[in-house]
């Protein structure tokens, strides 16, 4: 019986030569599956990082909340005590009021305490580097839970 394989040559290992070609295009297909599946991920990562941005990543942290909650208190309780408004009464910090006005998340809450809206002036030199992100959080996180009472 012989065999219609050619055998490999002295020295060389591996499948016969007329095989090489399906191992060959086995194993562009095996490449070509693992950088998909990598460029996949890093698209993945990259649209993560790109759509988390900075207030997202402080709404739980508990440094940023705590700084948050000072500096609520020391700028802009005077106005605002637990979430409401001694001026305009409607315009409350509160989630439902908040929403109301177009507020979605804590970089709005932040951007209208560093720039103002209204009667309301821009508190962004005296909250300093990162005190209206801490503050957009902290006023967030309080909304979201009503305001409770300390």
């Amino acid at each position: 019986m012989e065999s219609s394989a050619l055998p490999s040559p002295p020295g060389l290992k591996g499948p016969a030569p007329e095989r090489q070609p399906a191992v060959a295009a086995g194993r562009a297909r095996s490449g070509l599956l693992h950088s998909l599946l990598v460029g996949a991920l890093l698209l993945a990562l990259s649209l993560l990082l790109l759509f988390w941005g900075l207030p997202a990543w402080g709404a739980n942290d508990p440094v940023v909340l705590q700084r948050g909650g000072k500096l609520f208190a020391n700028h802009c309780a005077g106005c605002h005590v637990n979430g409401g408004n001694v001026i305009r009464r409607n315009k409350t910090l509160r989630l439902q009021d908040l929403l109301r006005e177009g507020v979605k998340g804590p970089a709005e809450v932040a951007r209208i305490a560093a720039q103002g809206k209204g009667q309301m002036s821009g508190y962004e030199k005296v909250l300093g580097e990162g005190g209206a992100d801490a503050v957009g959080a902290w006023v967030w996180r309080q909304a979201e839970l009503g305001w409770p009472r300390r």
